[in-house]
């Protein structure tokens, strides 16, 4: 197999069973071989994300409002906002082995472990979708988790501080906050299997987020570097710190996270 080839097929298809398959190859050869590029191996920097040919493009401004959860067609738009993310997580995690091949096969296997989870996330959101009478696509969606992947691609630490560390940490705060907005419908079936879907992710997300927490002080180690203030200064860099939400202080913390850096983040108290 070229490993590199089959990452990059992952990467550029729009189909998620062929993702899947795809990606049960990459994950099994990974686990029996050790995997390096060929010589003279770059990684192609895309221009569009791969969903470019199924869904419609818009700037975050231009996206409906997510506000009935009791309509099924706002139901409907929330399920969809969710399923673009975590099909954007597909293609992150298999883009963070593809675009770093110098990281140790625990990280590529790691990363293409996370990618499969999150093709089964979006294929329960996707069934969820089937219930209301839309799939994926019928709503716009914006690229810009993409664009944070494209921003990044130049540095694994960067790319670990953004996209688990960050992003998908966020994820972990935003989480209980839809359940909570959905539990007094959850006598709804098309409610019901979404709290159910909303549990999983948000227990399996803590995971990639640390794994995310694990790569990023990897790197951290590698360059003599101090993980806490090197995360901030990434954040500051690329304008992510402010106008923050309440974290959620205990996932966070068991996803990797420590007191002093989550006081820092905007939390308002923290107990090891």
């Amino acid at each position: 197999m070229n490993f590199y080839s089959q990452l990059e097929a992952i990467l550029t298809t729009d189909t998620i069973e062929r993702k899947e398959s795809l990606l049960a190859e990459a994950l099994k050869y990974c686990n029996t071989a050790e995997v390096a590029p060929g010589a003279g191996f770059v990684p192609r920097s895309f221009e569009s994300p791969s969903y470019a040919r199924r869904c419609r493009i818009v700037a975050p401004r231009d996206l409906p409002r997510r506000r009935k959860f009791a309509t099924r067609e706002g139901l409907a738009l929330q399920v969809h906002a969710i399923a673009h993310i975590e099909y954007s997580a597909v293609d992150l995690a298999v883009d963070a082995v593809y675009r770093f091949p110098q990281m140790p096969r625990e990280y590529k296997r790691d990363w293409l472990e996370v990618a499969q989870e999150e093709i089964r996330h979006f294929k329960m959101l996707e069934r969820i979708l089937e219930m209301l009478g839309h799939r994926y696509g019928d709503f716009p969606v914006h690229r810009g988790l993409f664009d944070a992947a494209k921003h990044t691609q130049g540095d694994v630490l960067e790319r670990m501080a953004v996209i688990p560390r960050h992003y998908e940490a966020t994820g972990l705060d935003v989480n209980p906050r839809i359940v909570e907005k959905l539990a007094p419908l959850k006598r709804k079936p098309e409610v019901a299997a979404l709290l159910e879907a909303l549990e999983v992710i948000y227990e399996e997300e803590i995971d990639h987020v640390r794994k995310g927490d694990r790569w990023f002080r990897y790197v951290c180690r590698e360059r003599g570097l101090d993980p806490e203030s090197t995360f901030l200064e990434i954040l500051t860099r690329y304008r992510l710190l402010g106008g923050r939400s309440a974290l959620n202080v205990e996932a966070r913390k068991e996803a990797g996270f420590a007191c002093p850096e989550l006081l820092r983040l905007g939390a308002q108290e923290c107990e090891e």
